[in-house]
């Protein structure tokens, strides 16, 4: 179909914008001598990974089944790490897993006898929490006072548990190079005397090296330095929103006009609450296409969405021409943190997923019905 036939609601990612990320990426991995893993956290659309295996072929999971996607769809085993893991679960996570890391110590030595008896050749590694952070929103800081992801140095005063062979790093969210370089100075002062004695370092995720303005030079130059330091040290980063970002949209459509206190809101056939939390945990206004901020005099609006939650709204835009229903609404970005983070409150109508490709065709790649809503409950 052609584009302008694909049906809202809908999740549309553009290959071309897709393929330069990851051209992008592959560059920085083959120049920087960094191994650059995909977070299926940020973005999991399987049927694209295709496309993803001629640019990279391995990915981090925080789940099994995260990691069961990593072997059966991506073709390679998964780097996975979680907060926790359970007795259920762990054989088949380290049935998927070339990499597993551990949140404690503790954890550690519960899962170590099944490690031993498996005789897999699994890569086992720590969280560390370098008690540094500059990222600013509360609710994605892992390493506020009380944190409960990572090891502290104090922890390891000793030295490393017999069989851990890595460390893994987690403190950014859609950060840029020098907040890396900070992350590392702070590494280096807290758990310096290990490096040494591991064999990977995993710095985890935030690094937005394909956002306007990223000096990727920067950060290759970064890298290349840290390693000269620790030429054993494989360094390994996991992004997330990096892969997919700016790739694509959320398609909604204006289903009516509600007026109230002078504030007119659009209500659309998706839902921020639902389809896009990130807007409202963050929160974050997100761009509209053709939209701007309002300037005095101008009408305002809000975008309502078409869930029960009466906050399921975010704010404020203005229009070169009064909106009116049935008129179109792009959300731009929206294909990191949203298709992977959706619920199905209310029952609202889930939005479809399209690929729009190079040569200009659209793809529906899902469409959800009545049975997805109904089966989760069975």
């Amino acid at each position: 179909m052609k584009k302008e036939e694909i049906p809202s609601p809908c999740y549309i990612v553009e290959e071309e914008k897709f393929r330069k990320n990851l051209e992008l990426i592959r560059s920085v991995k083959e120049r920087s001598g960094a191994e650059i893993i995909m977070a299926f956290k940020a973005f999991a659309q399987w049927k694209l990974f295709p496309i993803i295996r001629e640019y990279i072929q391995h990915t981090t999971a925080s789940s099994l089944s995260e990691a069961r996607l990593a072997v059966e769809e991506m073709g390679s085993p998964a780097h996975t790490y979680a907060p926790a893991y359970t007795d259920a679960e762990f054989p088949q996570i380290l049935a998927c897993s070339s990499h597993i890391t551990f949140n404690s110590i503790t954890h550690y030595e519960h899962f170590k006898p099944v490690l031993e008896k498996s005789g897999r050749a699994v890569s086992c590694g720590l969280r560390i929490n370098p008690e540094y952070s500059q990222v600013e929103t509360a609710l994605y800081d892992p390493c506020a006072a009380g944190s409960r992801l990572g090891v502290t140095a104090d922890k390891l005063d000793s030295g490393l548990p017999d069989g851990i062979e890595g460390l893994h790093c987690h403190t950014l969210c859609e950060s840029d190079s020098y907040m890396l370089e900070n992350v590392l100075n702070k590494i280096e002062e807290k758990f310096g005397r290990h490096l040494p004695n591991i064999k990977w370092l995993n710095l985890g995720g935030g690094h937005l090296m394909t956002r306007a303005g990223y000096n990727v030079e920067h950060l290759i130059s970064l890298i290349r330095r840290f390693k000269a330091r620790y030429p054993r040290l494989q360094i390994i980063l996991e992004p997330g929103s990096a892969f997919a970002w700016r790739t694509g949209y959320l398609k909604s459509t204006i289903l009516d006009i509600v007026e109230n206190a002078g504030i007119k809101t659009l209500m659309l056939d998706v839902s921020f609450a639902c389809h896009m939390p990130d807007c409202l945990e963050m929160p974050y206004r997100p761009e509209v296409t053709g939209a701007h901020k309002p300037q005095p005099g101008e009408t305002i609006y809000r975008l309502g969405g078409n869930s029960c939650l009466s906050g399921d709204y975010v704010g404020d835009y203005a229009f070169p021409r009064p909106p009116k229903p049935g008129d179109e609404i792009l959300l731009e970005d929206m294909i990191h943190y949203t298709i992977v983070k959706t619920t199905m409150f209310n029952g609202v109508t889930h939005p479809s997923i399209a690929l729009i490709k190079s040569d200009g065709e659209a793809e529906m790649l899902r469409r959800f019905t009545y049975d997805d809503y109904k089966s989760r409950m069975d």
